[in-house]
């Protein structure tokens, strides 16, 4: 059995592997005020959250701790610009709460106000056509909160990396043995830079966190800030950690989807660049998007940010940055990203290999720069994580949608059919309005 301090490491893989007036919040039956934890100075020890419990991430605390990650582990800022916020405009409309849709399996007709519940929400921004039309917060959440994206972090470090393939400072086709030298010994050192951005990488390697002897627990443990236990004598960062992971098959032969391939990139980001992924984005993008506050990501014990599933920011900047790519990296006459480099993920992956996951409910989907590209006829595509977070880009309908969540079940599977059908519904309602 593990110690109390090893089972508190789950929530730093689950962040790996969601009136109507701006600046004003709706009412929630889910508050974080009705649990109570926390609340005092200091609280009674009975309602106190600590990293090291054994149920932080689980339950009512979770619904707190996906606010507060801050005050439970390290971490290391996204600096924001000097200039300010940049402005949303505001054209909300009431009525979308009002829009149905028809979720899949045995649901009956549900509305977008229902779905917000439903689904766990903690906070919901949708932009369309560059305007804020619909904005609310629920549970630990409201405007100025950093909220854990858990692995929309790997979309991010995604963009990373097809941004400087497109600059020519990474080479799609190198061998990660070439871009990283530690790895050469490991299950990745003779996988390519593409196969570790579509997760193609054959890797022996087990993320089911239902086996107590999985690989996953072992990454956990490596990925700590907290000291180790006395008898454990394995890796201490994650660097270290991947050079230990072990082949199992031929790369390129199927998806599927590993943490550890999103930190083996965030290393090679780190040594093509001399910038961690926390640093390479807040000087290409964060300082440079008009974000309202600094982000920051989570650390391990020798300050490498959780290039996996440690992101943490506010509802409307996630927002911004969705909007940054759906309009291929331009801001107010800037291009901030390559549009190039946004262009390559909306094309998507090898939908053959991908479909080797059996994701059920993803038929025809792929992944490409740690994106899930649906290939409908919208050309949609989204950064996804555990317990409901998103960010949805529909090029076709000029939507973003930004969902930050406190789901109890970790896995999307949880949340799709009560989503991916309001997201289709809702961009069929805003393709019809005039704006």
């Amino acid at each position: 059995m593990f110690n109390t301090k090893t089972t508190a490491l789950i929530a730093t893989l689950l962040m790996a592997g969601a009136t109507f007036a701006q600046g004003t919040s709706t009412a929630d039956s889910r508050t974080a005020s009705s649990a109570g934890w926390m609340e005092g100075f200091p609280p009674p020890e009975e309602r106190i959250i600590r990293f090291t419990d054994d149920d932080y991430f689980v339950g009512d605390k979770l619904k707190w701790t996906v606010c507060h990650f801050r005050e439970l582990m390290p971490t290391v800022g996204v600096r924001a610009g000097t200039e300010g916020a940049r402005v949303l405009p505001y054209a909300l409309d009431p009525s979308i709460d009002d829009v149905t849709f028809q979720p899949t399996g045995d649901f009956e007709e549900m509305t977008w106000d229902e779905a917000f519940e439903v689904n766990h929400t903690d906070g919901l921004l949708v932009l369309h056509q560059g305007q804020v039309v619909y904005e609310r917060y629920a549970g630990c959440l409201d405007e100025t909160t950093l909220h854990g994206v858990m692995s929309v972090t790997k979309s991010l470090t995604g963009l990373i990396g097809e941004t400087l393939v497109t600059e020519s400072i990474l080479d799609e086709q190198a061998r990660v043995k070439e871009l990283v030298p530690e790895l050469a010994n490991s299950a990745f050192g003779d996988a390519t830079l593409r196969q570790v951005l579509e997760m193609t990488t054959a890797l022996d390697y087990s993320e089911d966190y239902a086996d107590p002897e999985a690989d996953v627990w072992a990454y956990a443990r490596a990925g700590s800030p907290l000291p180790p236990p006395e008898d454990d004598d394995g890796p201490r960062s994650y660097f270290s950690f991947l050079e230990t992971v072990d082949k199992a098959g031929d790369h390129g032969e199927a998806f599927g989807y590993r943490t550890i391939n999103s930190d083996a990139l965030g290393w090679i980001i780190a040594r093509a660049t001399g910038q961690s992924v926390a640093e390479w984005l807040a000087e290409r993008v964060w300082s440079r998007l008009g974000v309202e506050r600094e982000a920051f990501f989570t650390v391990d014990s020798i300050g490498t940010p959780f290039a996996g599933g440690g992101f943490n920011a506010t509802l409307r900047d996630l927002g911004r940055l969705g909007q940054l790519i759906l309009d291929e990296g331009r801001l107010d006459g800037e291009q901030i990203l390559p549009a190039e480099a946004i262009a390559r993920i909306r094309q998507g992956g090898d939908k053959a290999a991908f479909a080797k996951a059996g994701f059920s409910g993803l038929d025809g989907w792929s992944y490409r720069g740690m994106w899930w590209v649906s290939h409908d006829e919208h050309g949609a595509f989204t950064a996804r994580g555990v317990h409901g977070q998103t960010i949805w880009i529909d090029p076709t309908a000029e939507m973003v949608i930004v969902r930050l969540a406190s789901h109890p079940l970790a896995a999307n599977a949880a949340n799709d059919p009560t989503s991916l059908p309001a997201y289709r519904a809702l961009a069929d309602y805003l393709m019809a309005q005039e704006r």
